[in-house]
């Protein structure tokens, strides 16, 4: 088993920037990507990022990768998400989430088999 505590979120006013955090812990060798999605209300679950906890490659959707940078610290098995010039429409709740398999399919929360319980982020205008 896997757990993942998302934290950073909050309430920030529009250009302004937060960073996420995603600790993992118990079996993290059973997972090699780690990701970062989004959902609004209403919404389908959005791909943000990805990364591989050995190599540290990246994946983006194209919606943001000019914002939000992914990065991760091994020592404390930890994946940040960077979100700086925040706008409305960013504001969802955010998730991390820890799995393993094909690359062709790690945008896809099915993907995913560790989920954290989520962290509400609400940018104002």
């Amino acid at each position: 088993q896997v757990q993942l505590v998302d934290s950073g979120g909050g309430l920030v006013q529009a250009g302004g920037s937060l960073r996420l955090s995603c600790a993992a812990s118990g079996r993290t060798d059973s997972t090699y990507y780690v990701g970062w999605f989004r959902q609004a209300p209403g919404k389908e679950r959005e791909f943000l990022a990805a990364i591989t906890w050995s190599t540290g490659n990246t994946y983006y959707a194209d919606s943001v990768k000019a914002r939000f940078t992914i990065s991760r610290d091994n020592a404390k098995k930890t994946v940040y998400l960077q979100m700086i010039s925040l706008k409305p429409e960013d504001t969802a709740v955010y998730y991390c989430a820890a799995g393993a398999g094909l690359e062709s399919l790690n945008r896809s929360p099915s993907f995913y088999s560790y989920w954290g319980q989520g962290t509400q982020v609400t940018i104002s205008s």
